[in-house]
C-alpha cells in the first residue's frame, strides 16, 4: 500500500463534476477520483475546519464508529474496475480489525474528519496515476526532482480555468449575432405600431 494525502478538489466550471485529487506522498503520482458533488463538499468542509451545526452524514458515521467501540486505523483505496475505483475502511474494534467496503468519496470525507492515514493500492495507483507535467510543477513550486525533499502543502478547494477566448473562438457567435435581423427601436418596429 502506498500512502496518500488529499491535494485538492477540483471543480469543472463547465461540467461542474468534481474531482479529489490524491497526492502521494513521497513522489509525483497524483491519483483524480472523479467524486460526486455532496461528497466533494463533506472532503472540503473537513478539510477548511467547518463545524456543521448538526452531524452530517459521515460526522455521523465517525460518532457510530466511536460510540459501538472501534476506531478508524485507516481508509486505502483497494481497487479500480472499468473506472471506477473501490475502497475499504479499516477499524479496530476489541483488538481485531473490521473491513468495511465505501466509496472512495465516503471512505476520503470520513479520513480528513479522523485525520487517518489514505492508502492505495500499488497496482490502483500504477493503473490510474498520473505525473505533474513540469509547467505544472514550475507553476506549483514543486521540485523537480523526485528525490528532493518536499515542504507539505495545504489541500486546496479549485476550479479548472476558463478556457481561452479568442477571435477564432468567438467568430461562430459574431457571425450568429451579424446574421439577425432586429428591428430598430427607434424606427418604430412591430411592438410601436398602435
Amino acid at each position: 500500500m502506498i500512502r496518500v494525502v488529499v491535494d485538492s478538489i477540483r471543480v469543472s466550471l463547465l461540467t461542474q463534476h468534481r474531482v479529489v485529487v490524491l497526492r502521494e506522498t513521497d513522489s509525483r503520482r497524483y491519483l483524480p477520483i472523479w467524486i460526486g458533488p455532496f461528497e466533494a463538499d463533506a472532503i472540503a468542509l473537513a478539510i477548511q475546519g467547518h463545524e456543521p451545526q448538526r452531524p452530517m452524514t459521515h460526522d455521523l458515521l465517525k460518532a457510530m464508529i466511536g460510540d459501538l467501540g472501534g476506531q478508524l486505523a485507516h481508509i486505502m483505496v483497494n481497487d479500480i474496475q472499468d473506472n471506477t475505483f473501490f475502497a475499504r475502511i479499516v477499524i479496530e474494534q476489541n483488538g481485531r480489525l473490521v473491513e468495511v467496503d465505501s466509496r472512495p468519496s465516503d471512505a476520503i470525507a470520513l479520513a480528513v474528519r479522523t485525520d487517518v492515514p489514505i492508502f492505495v493500492e500499488a497496482r490502483v495507483l500504477d493503473q490510474a496515476g498520473v505525473l505533474f507535467d513540469e509547467e505544472e510543477q514550475m507553476s506549483s513550486g514543486e521540485p523537480s526532482e523526485p528525490g528532493e525533499p518536499r515542504e507539505p502543502r495545504e489541500p486546496t478547494v479549485a476550479s479548472e480555468p476558463e478556457p481561452d477566448l479568442n477571435d477564432d473562438s468567438m467568430s461562430i457567435f459574431r457571425n450568429f449575432i451579424n446574421t439577425l435581423k432586429l428591428d430598430d427601436p427607434t424606427k418604430g418596429g412591430p411592438e410601436s405600431s398602435s
